[in-house]
């Protein structure tokens, strides 16, 4: 990373020398335990506990610097060998993003997406470079996680499309661009 950050959430969104995206994992594969992180504690903090028998897929985390249309830094599902811990920063390739809408229990809907990455260091997945080169079964498996995670809280998890690395860099630059804009309207200004 080229820039030092006081919390997680504001680190750089890409690596300058692997030109990888940075992914912060919350949560864990194989976790019961969904993690998510407080930038103001900066601490990782128990969300909630899945039901038996269902766990998540893959590590599961958010890159830095960006703000997605739910209010939060962009999600991402980061495909590799072995879970990692939370906190861990994993270099990543993009390779595609899950579009969706997603209905709170009032109602009220937002778009959702989720993208997908290849930690750099995965060598399950290393000749994986877009989405339509996973399995289908994969894909179809994490679509129904995020599906019946939601449907867990009351909420409805709706999959408008599967899309490549160029319709995820739109989303990740369409992120950094807001979180810049957030960010510039809460610095302080000088008289």
């Amino acid at each position: 990373m080229s820039r030092r950050a006081a919390r997680l959430s504001d680190l750089d969104s890409i690596d300058d020398e692997t030109k990888c995206i940075a992914v912060v994992i919350e949560t864990p594969k194989g976790s019961r335990t969904k993690f998510a992180y407080d930038p103001d504690r900066e601490a990782f903090v128990v969300m909630k506990v899945l039901p038996e028998g269902m766990t998540f897929p893959f590590d599961f985390g958010f890159i830095p610097s960006t703000l997605a249309d739910d209010g939060d830094p962009l999600d991402v599902l980061v495909l590799m060998d072995e879970p990692v811990i939370s906190g861990s920063i994993v270099p990543s390739r993009l390779i595609g993003v899950i579009e969706a809408k997603q209905t709170e229990k009032n109602g009220k809907s937002e778009e959702n997406d989720r993208l997908i990455a290849i930690s750099q260091s995965c060598q399950l997945f290393e000749d994986v470079k877009k989405l339509s080169d996973l399995p289908g079964a994969v894909t179809e498996q994490i679509e129904k996680f995020f599906i019946n995670y939601n449907k867990e809280e009351g909420k409805k998890f709706e999959v408008k499309g599967c899309h490549g690395r160029k319709r995820a860099r739109e989303a990740l630059r369409d992120a950094q661009r807001a979180y810049k804009r957030r960010r510039w309207k809460e610095a302080p200004r000088v008289s």
